[in-house]
């Protein structure tokens, strides 16, 4: 269900899609530590993270594509980049971009170190593990 409430507001193609983005998944992470629900708290955190990785990658790489070529069929799924070169960077990254990733960084960052968010994490793992 997190995926469903959280990817429609996920957004990095510029600055001013990142920082509405941002703020709306904050709000959703404030709502899921009130609850009680870590487990949504802690994906929209990886939505924050995500944001600032894929702002990167696209001030990185034209297109977003870091690596040449398909991923093998094997690997389909997993992270990496399975033999293929990595594509040249841009000379100029897409400043637009890398302010996204900074909004997407910032509030990843806040949220990590959030008191009721180290907590709640705290909990989870000493029930589950890690």
């Amino acid at each position: 269900p997190y995926k469903g409430e959280i990817l429609p507001h996920w957004r990095f193609k510029d600055a001013a899609a990142a920082h509405e983005s941002a703020a709306a998944i904050w709000g959703l992470l404030e709502g899921y530590l009130k609850a009680g629900d870590f487990v949504g708290a802690d994906m929209a955190r990886k939505f924050l993270q995500m944001g600032f990785t894929r702002a990167r990658r696209y001030a990185n790489h034209a297109g977003g594509k870091k690596y040449a070529g398909p991923v093998p069929a094997d690997k389909k799924g997993q992270s990496g980049a399975h033999g293929r070169a990595e594509l040249p960077r841009n000379p100029q990254p897409d400043v637009d971009k890398v302010e996204a990733a900074r909004i997407f960084k910032q509030k990843w960052d806040e949220a990590k170190a959030l008191p009721e968010y180290q907590r709640q994490k705290a909990a989870f793992e000493a029930k589950y593990g890690k």
